[in-house]
Formats: structure tokens, sequence, C-alpha cells
């Protein structure tokens, strides 16, 4: 195996163990929990804090550690300025929206085609946690560690081999990450997009806020549109002008939103520019060495593994 190879090898492991690590951590921190408190384990709000620390916060500094055994390279920093900003925001919710599509299509056919009904995990979660939880955790905590994992890290580690190799990795590994078809396709658009902005900016604080306003935006907004759609089923009254209102500005910032998203994204697709000039390294068989090594076909099985059963092509 060449030093090329060795390097993914070793990213493969790295992100295998940052999927495995948190569970091993969960299944500590719930037996010690429930030595003092055997409910508190049993509400939902607790359990999505649990698994928050540990896929979070407690892994952290140990994924850095392993990360940091592999030569980063500093990306050059660009300042975005507001409308560039306002652009890309648009742009990443519309990728949000059209990866939804995409995924509830497929999910779709494939569950009448499996007689079997798929379910969105992140869907359920979102349906059946506080509204605050969701705020504190969805749309703020996640995008920050998840940039780090798979943007930063990953970025500053792999971008000697050039943009292009880092974005589509990026984007790969993070839709992978997820572990279920409806939240691959949209995944994969988003980390893609993310990876481009970071490898552009060589800012993470740039990708971090985008993320979270696409979380904030895919859960706690959307949360307050369903509810207020409800809300007036049965008929419109006096009482529901507040739903009215969160109905018509949900509905309004999509339209503006879509619209900027799809003209920017359809006028402009043939310019786009990734600093592959700036690549170290040149490899001859990118797809052979990125992926065809043991870590990272470890890491690609356990998370193929995890589709299959999300599908409940595989019992366990």
């Amino acid at each position: 195996m060449n030093e090329h190879k060795k390097l993914f090898s070793k990213i493969g492991f790295n992100y295998l163990l940052l999927a495995l690590l948190p569970i091993l951590f969960q299944i500590i921190l719930v037996n010690i929990i429930s030595l003092w408190d055997v409910n508190f384990i049993k509400n939902i709000n607790n359990q999505t804090v649990i698994s928050s620390l540990t896929n979070y916060i407690i892994i952290l500094p140990v994924f850095i550690y392993l990360m940091n055994k592999i030569e980063s390279t500093k990306i050059t920093e660009t300042k975005l300025g507001i409308k560039k900003f306002l652009i890309y925001l648009c742009i990443a919710l519309t990728l949000m929206w059209i990866g939804n599509i995409i995924g509830l299509v497929i999910t779709q056919i494939l569950g009448n085609a499996i007689t079997n009904e798929i379910v969105n995990p992140i869907e359920e979660l979102i349906q059946n946690s506080s509204i605050y939880i969701n705020l504190i955790i969805i749309s703020i905590i996640a995008p920050i560690f998840e940039e780090l994992f798979f943007r930063k890290l990953l970025i500053d580690r792999t971008i000697k081999y050039g943009a292009t190799l880092s974005i589509l990795l990026s984007a790969f590994i993070f839709a992978l990450f997820h572990g279920n078809l409806n939240q691959f396709f949209y995944a994969f658009l988003l980390g893609a997009f993310f990876a481009y902005v970071y490898t552009k900016t060589g800012k993470i604080i740039y990708t971090i806020i985008l993320h979270a306003f696409v979380n904030f935006y895919g859960s706690v907004a959307s949360t307050f549109f369903n509810l207020a759609k409800e809300n007036i089923v049965h008929g419109i009254t006096m009482a529901n002008i507040g739903d009215i209102t969160i109905i018509i500005l949900y509905l309004t910032t999509l339209v503006i939103v879509w619209s900027v998203g799809l003209y920017t994204i359809f006028t402009n697709y043939k310019n786009i520019e990734v600093n592959d000039e700036e690549r170290e390294i040149y490899l001859e068989k990118p797809v052979q060495t990125v992926l065809l090594n043991l870590g990272m076909a470890l890491f690609v099985i356990y998370h193929i593994f995890r589709i299959l059963v999300s599908l409940s092509l595989i019992k366990i």
C-alpha cells in the first residue's frame, strides 16, 4: 500500500471510530444514569441530550487527537461579503429542499418495492423532541461539531490532493454518516456545498452559520409551520392570526429563497471555480486510492449496513 492509500485508510479508520466510539460512550453513560434514575433514560428529550453528548462533545477531543496524527494544510482565508453570504444561504436552503425531494421520491419508490414504510429518523426526532431541544442541539450544537468533523478536520488534511477531491470526499463521508436514505441525498448536496465554501474561504465559521440556518429552517421553523397548519385546519378565526402570519412568512421566505437559489444555481453552475490549481499532489487513480483501502472500505461497509438496517432489509 502506497503512502497516499495509507493516509486515506487512516482517515477511513478515524471516521469509523467517530461512528463507533459514541455508541460505546452512550452505553456506558446510559448504564451509569440508569443506576441513579432509570426513568430519566425513557424521556425522549433526555435521550437526545445524551446522544448529543456522546456524538459531539465527548468524542471531539478524541477525534481531534486522531486527525492531528495526519499532516494538515492551512487554507488561505478570504472574507465573504454580506450579499455573497446571503446568496450562499439561499443556495444552501435550495439544495436542502432539492435533496429532500430526491430522498422522498427514492425512498417512496423503494418503500413500495419492498412493501415496507421507510421511516425518516430525523423527522421522528424533530416531531417527538422539545422545540427547545431542537433549537439548541439540531440548530446550534450539531452545525458547530459537524462542520469541524466533516469539513475543517477532513479538508485541511486532504486539500493537498485538490479541492475537487476534498469536496467530494467530504460530501460522501457526511452523507454516508447519516446512515439512512432519507437524509443521504440532501446531506451529500449540502456537504459538497459547505465543503466548496470552506475551500473558497478557509473560514469554518461561514459553513457553521450556513449549516445552522439550514438546520433551523428544517427543524424549528418547519415545526412552527406544521403546527400553524394544524391549528387552522378546521377553519380560520381571529385566534389564528398568529398561525396565519407564520404560514405567510414561511411560504414567502420559501418562494424568495427558491427563486434566488435556483436562479443562481442555473445561471452560474458553468462558472463554478474550484481551487484545484493549488493542488500539491496529483493522484493518477483517485477513486482507487481514496476508497480501495482497508480503513475506508470498512467505513463504507459499516454505513451501508446501517442503511440496509434502516430499510429493514437486514434485521438485527
